[in-house]
């Protein structure tokens, strides 16, 4: 925090799961509530009033390009904020894939109806859609009796938050109420990571498929999950399905799903990817690596760096075996318990492979995370 930082006042305020009536009232009322999903936490407002979507904007300093996405107690609530008619290709899809993955981690882009704010689009047309499975969320929509936009509760492109500690220190010269848990909340965000994202678009054209779904963010649903859920309701003809993850936009661009920029989810101190080629070696240092080494957090995966342990300033392995579930749930606590530690000028993670056949969905989803937390820079030395 900067010595700016300490003149403003604090806003933020911590509340018990006891008073999620209270919280639901105060989002009715615009104002905004952070809350614990299976994911990560969430900045929540009214998703249909565009003066409450605005102050999340200006509390995260996110630009207006990226949207934000709409968490709903059920799919009916989903169904509302879509355009798409029950008795339609493109409705029967949205049945079939919500029916499958919800409550849980999958949000899903459609063309939006009519009374959707623009400004929670960024403009696009497509409203972003998600019901989350952790309890608290749920009874918090309940509460509201509204849907909840609802980004990361912390700084636009900083690490996101999995913990009530990690809002408060990114938020608490903001007016939000944080609820916390009665529990140790180390394993509220039992993911910890955001969700996948799909999206479902109708071709409009003739053509020998109706539509195309594409997955735009990795999580814990993968794109052969969603087309195999087509396939067994007998639509996996009528639509392509595809991956474009890969893809990142400038900041000035608007997108129809958050988390597309290169530069993302980072911490406060440059982070750095190191090639498959480097980790390989990882065994022979120099006296010049190992200068370097001593400035350097180890973030690790699979045990690939352990070799280098000794000679670095701290080390944290997400999981010594590879573990992606084990991974993913701790990797946003790593990356800010590494911004705290003294005596370093860089984090430095392995690359992940995504050939793996090991690979699975969340495993590429921390290849993207670390990816973006690195703004996508590889090095292939550590001087």
């Amino acid at each position: 925090m900067d010595a700016e930082d300490e003149k403003r006042p604090i806003k933020a305020k911590i509340v018990s799961t006891d008073m999620l009536v209270e919280c639901g009232a105060r989002l009715r009322q615009g104002e905004l509530v952070a809350f614990p999903t299976e994911t990560v936490y969430g900045l929540g407002c009214n998703a249909l009033d565009e003066s409450a979507i605005i102050k999340v904007f200006e509390a995260k300093e996110r630009p207006l390009t990226d949207p934000l996405i709409s968490h709903v107690a059920n799919s009916e609530d989903a169904y509302n904020l879509w355009n798409a008619s029950a008795e339609s290709l493109e409705g029967k899809a949205l049945r079939v894939i919500c029916e499958k993955f919800w409550p849980g981690p999958l949000t899903v882009v459609a063309q939006a109806a009519p009374h959707v704010p623009a400004l929670l689009m960024a403009n696009t047309g497509f409203c972003a859609c998600r019901a989350p499975q952790h309890p608290v969320s749920i009874a918090l929509i309940n509460a509201a009796k509204v849907p909840l936009a609802a980004p990361s509760a912390n700084k636009f492109g900083h690490v996101s938050p999995t913990r009530s500690q990690h809002v408060w220190d990114d938020l608490l010269h903001e007016d939000v109420w944080i609820v916390d848990t009665v529990q140790n909340d180390v394993d509220v965000c039992g993911v910890g990571v955001e969700s996948s994202v799909a999206k479902l678009e109708m071709s409009g054209l003739d053509s020998s498929v109706a539509g195309k779904i594409t997955l735009l963010r990795q999580g814990a649903v993968c794109i052969e999950d969603i087309a195999a859920c087509l396939k067994e309701a007998g639509l996996g003809d009528s639509f392509v399905v595809e991956t474009r993850t890969k893809k990142t936009s400038d900041e000035t661009v608007a997108t129809v799903a958050p988390g597309q920029s290169i530069r993302h989810y980072s911490p406060d101190i440059p982070s750095f990817i190191l090639s498959q080629s480097l980790c390989e070696s990882s065994i022979g240092l120099s006296p010049e690596d190992i200068t370097a080494l001593s400035k350097c957090i180890i973030v690790d995966f699979g045990a690939k760096l352990q070799a280098w342990r000794e000679h670095a300033v701290a080390y944290r392995d997400l999981s010594a075996t590879g573990d992606s579930s084990q991974a993913t749930k701790s990797v946003f606590e790593t990356l800010r318990w590494a911004e705290r530690v003294e005596g370093a000028d860089r984090i430095i993670f392995p690359e992940i492979s995504e050939n793996d056949k090991t690979a699975d969905s969340l495993a590429l989803a921390l290849k993207d995370r670390l990816t973006r937390a690195a703004s996508g820079v590889v090095i292939d030395s550590l001087r």
